[in-house]
């Protein structure tokens, strides 16, 4: 059962409110968790822990997520926790020592913060897991995250139409291959990773099968393309390795699916130092490569011709919902799920709210990024966000 906050309801102008991540909170008296009073949105603290600040993407989120609640009149203790494991626990544990009444957590590992919640749930703190899935919890109340398979659908098809094989519109393109490709995926112990993997590989799998793709290395699993963390360097080094190992007979790469674009950036460095590209239609062709979440420096090597495409994320919209599960819980009520069946955490199925995605080469960068006010032009030029 999801924990309750022990307040009584929010008046339903205070709902709209929140809903709008607009206005300030109304006046009430005091109160905490289980307390049992009524409580206002400014006495209340939410405590929101991101993975790392290494990342524009996880910047942007904390910022987005820090704004939209303090927008809505609430307290927000934020922190950052460098990709240490240790770090996370610690802050999460003070959020409750300093009275937290709710949380909004992106775990770096989504299987090592049991004990944390456990504590959470013994003082009646609902838990809101954020785009990662915290998992072997039964204390995990909700989850607010991108439809991930959909994102590893969209990457594998995004890696067919740059390199000929799929038009626009999802159609057969004129390319026939056979094209050598190489498998990248995320850290084993984020939970979205293998949605990501799943998903592109129930497109690329038949071809794979029917030879129109040949993943050279033979590395086809998901554990032998992991890259732990994440990390933009390990990510090199393995395409630096492949090479090395898999492409020294004069054959090239033509395809690389890349579930995140610091990994993107690893693996264009790696082929770039081994003569590649510089661009898609240079002489010797960058391989195409995917990537996902936008960010701006990925995001200029779309617009230079140098990486094929990214899969969008918009993180604002990430944050509006995970503002609505914090103001749901705060009224005593349940947030709103639109799928109850996919996320399973090990323990529960946890009801969630799955955002959609959008698709990103070149020519998608003024229409989805800038126009939406995601990205400016000028931002987008320099590859700096401002």
């Amino acid at each position: 059962m999801s924990k309750k906050l022990g307040f009584a309801a929010l008046s339903a102008g205070m709902a709209l409110t929140l809903a709008a991540c607009g206005g300030e909170g109304a006046g009430g008296g005091g109160g905490g968790a289980g307390a049992g009073g009524s409580a206002a949105p400014e006495d209340l603290t939410i405590g929101v822990s991101m993975p790392t600040q290494t990342s524009e993407r996880w910047i942007a989120d904390g910022a987005n997520v820090q704004e939209q609640l303090e927008g809505a009149g609430y307290t927000v203790d934020l922190q950052f926790a460098n990709d240490d494991i240790p770090t996370q626990l610690q802050q999460i544990d003070s959020m409750i020592t300093q009275g937290a009444d709710i949380l909004v957590i992106a775990a770096i590992d989504g299987t090592a913060l049991a004990g944390q919640l456990e504590t959470a749930a013994s003082q009646n703190i609902p838990v809101v897991s954020y785009d990662r899935l915290i998992r072997d919890s039964e204390n995990v109340d909700f989850y607010v995250t991108f439809d991930n398979f959909q994102v590893g659908v969209a990457q594998g098809n995004a890696l067919l139409r740059g390199l000929g094989l799929q038009n626009e519109d999802g159609s057969a393109g004129t390319a026939t291959g056979p094209f050598n490709i190489e498998l990248f995926a995320g850290s084993l112990d984020d939970n979205n990773a293998f949605f990501f993997f799943n998903g592109a590989m129930s497109v690329l799998q038949p071809l794979i099968d029917d030879g129109t793709l040949v993943v050279k290395s033979g590395q086809t699993s998901i554990e032998q393309a992991a890259i732990l963390r994440w990390q933009q360097e390990t990510a090199q080094r393995r395409m630096e390795d492949l090479l090395t190992s898999t492409y020294n007979d004069g054959s090239r790469v033509d395809g690389v699916l890349s579930p995140y674009d610091g990994l993107s950036r690893g693996i264009i460095t790696a082929l770039t130092n081994a003569g590649y590209g510089p661009t898609l239609d240079a002489g010797n062709p960058m391989a195409v490569v995917t990537g996902q979440d936008a960010e701006i420096a990925s995001v200029k090597l779309i617009q230079d011709g140098v990486q094929s495409s990214t899969i969008f994320k918009d993180t604002r919209l990430l944050a509006e919902q995970a503002v609505e599960a914090a103001a749901a819980f705060a009224e005593g009520g349940e947030p709103e799920a639109n799928d109850t069946e996919t996320y399973d955490n090990g323990v529960k199925v946890v009801p969630s709210y799955l955002l959609p995605v959008e698709t990103v080469f070149a020519d998608d960068i003024q229409s989805v990024l800038i126009d939406s006010g995601y990205w400016t032009a000028d931002e987008v030029a320099s590859g700096q966000a401002d």
